[in-house]
C-alpha cells in the first residue's frame, strides 16, 4: 500500500466540509442518502452467489484470493510462538509450491506487532487492531494510545472498531470525529502513515441503511478502508452488507474520485465462498477492486481452503486439511 500524510487534505472532499462541520448537517446528509432496497440487495447478492467461474478463471481467482487474505488471530491465548508460525504461513502458505503467493497481511493483537514483523519484514503487512477492540468501549485518550502504541510496533494498517453505541444513538459526529483522530493518531515520525481500516460491526448496526450511512461517514472521515466485522459477533462479514459496502465505495468515488477498499470479516470460510465475493466486487465495484490493495478477506481458516483447492487445480489431487498447517 502507498502511504501519504494523513494529515493533508484528502483530496476530493472539499465539498463536504459543510457536511461535516455539524451534528445537524451530518445527520442530513446521512439520512439523505438512498435507502437501501433490503428485497432487492438480498436478490442481488443471491444470485450473484450462485454465479461459477471454471479453469484458468478459477485458478486466478484461487491465487488472487490468497494474496487477498489477512491471516487473522485474534485471541486471548495467542502467544509470540503463535504468531510467529502465523507469520511464516503467510509468507509461505504452501511451502511444498513456490509459486504459490504470499497473503496480503497478518492481523494481530499490536502487542504482538513486532514478533511479526520480525519474520515477514517489508514482504507482507501487518495489521493491528485497535481502538478498544472488539468493543470499542473506551475512552479517546485510551483508543488513541491504542493506536499510537501499535503503530509505534511497527504496524503498516491499523484496524479500528467505531463505537456503535454512539453510531446507533445518532451522535454520529462523535463517531466521525474518532475517525479522524485515530487517522491523524497512525502517522509516524517521517511524516508516513500507517493505512486505516474502519470496522463497523455490521451485526449490530441493524439495517443496511445504517450500514449505509457507516461507509459514508466513514469516507467522509478519512478511512482508507471500511470493514464488516471484528469476526467476534454473529452474523458477521454476509453477501447483502457487502453489497451495500462495495456500492457505497463505488458511489463515493463517482463523486469525489477517492477510491476506499472494502474488507469483509468473518465467516469466510471456503474457497467457494470467497468466489462469491470475488464475483460480486467485480459486478458491483468493477474491477478496479480486483486487487489486495483495495479489497481483502479477513479470515483465519479460509485460507487452508484455497490452499487444497488450488492443490487440486495444480495437480488433479484433493489433498485434505492434515496436509497443511493449522492457523
Amino acid at each position: 500500500m502507498p502511504t501519504s500524510a494523513p494529515t493533508d487534505p484528502v483530496p476530493g472532499l472539499a465539498a463536504y466540509s459543510e457536511v461535516t462541520a455539524s451534528e445537524a448537517s451530518l445527520r442530513r446528509f446521512l439520512h439523505g442518502l438512498p435507502g437501501v432496497d433490503q428485497v432487492g440487495a438480498e436478490a442481488r447478492a443471491a444470485g450473484l452467489g450462485t454465479r461459477s467461474i471454471k479453469t484458468t478463471a478459477k485458478a486466478w481467482a484461487l491465487d488472487l484470493a490468497i494474496r487477498m487474505v489477512d491471516l487473522t488471530t485474534l485471541e486471548g491465548q495467542d502467544t509470540p510462538g503463535k504468531v510467529r508460525a502465523l507469520a511464516n504461513k503467510a509468507l509461505r502458505p504452501d511451502p511444498a509450491d513456490p509459486t504459490c503467493p504470499s497473503v496480503a497481511a497478518v492481523c494481530v493483537y499490536g502487542d504482538l506487532v513486532g514478533e511479526v514483523k520480525a519474520i515477514v519484514g517489508d514482504q507482507v503487512n501487518v495489521a493491528a487492531v485497535a481502538t478498544a477492540f472488539p468493543s470499542g468501549r473506551a475512552s479517546m485518550d485510551v483508543k488513541l494510545a491504542d493506536t499510537r502504541d501499535a503503530v509505534a510496533n511497527g504496524a503498516d494498517e491499523i484496524d479500528m472498531v467505531i463505537d456503535r453505541g454512539a453510531f446507533l444513538a445518532g451522535r454520529y459526529l462523535q463517531v466521525f470525529e474518532e475517525i479522524v483522530a485515530t487517522r491523524e493518531a497512525c502517522v509516524r515520525p517521517d511524516g508516513t502513515h500507517a493505512h486505516l481500516k474502519v470496522i463497523f460491526e455490521t451485526g449490530e448496526l441493524q439495517t443496511y441503511d445504517n450500514v449505509r450511512r457507516a461507509s459514508w461517514l466513514a469516507m467522509l472521515a478519512g478511512t482508507d478502508f471500511i470493514k464488516t466485522s471484528t469476526g467476534k459477533v454473529q452474523p458477521a462479514a454476509t453477501l447483502p452488507v457487502t453489497l451495500v459496502m462495495l456500492e457505497a465505495v463505488r458511489d463515493f468515488r463517482e463523486a469525489t474520485g477517492v477510491q476506499i477498499g472494502v474488507k469483509p470479516a468473518g465467516g469466510i470460510r471456503t474457497a467457494k465462498d470467497a468466489i462469491k465475493y470475488l464475483v460480486m466486487v467485480n459486478e458491483i465495484a468493477g474491477d478496479d477492486w480486483l486487487d489486495p490493495d483495495w479489497f481483502r478477506f479477513g479470515a483465519s481458516t479460509l485460507l487452508n481452503d484455497l490452499l487444497m483447492q488450488r492443490t487440486k487445480m495444480t495437480t488433479g489431487r484433493y489433498s485434505g486439511p492434515d496436509y497443511f498447517t493449522l492457523d
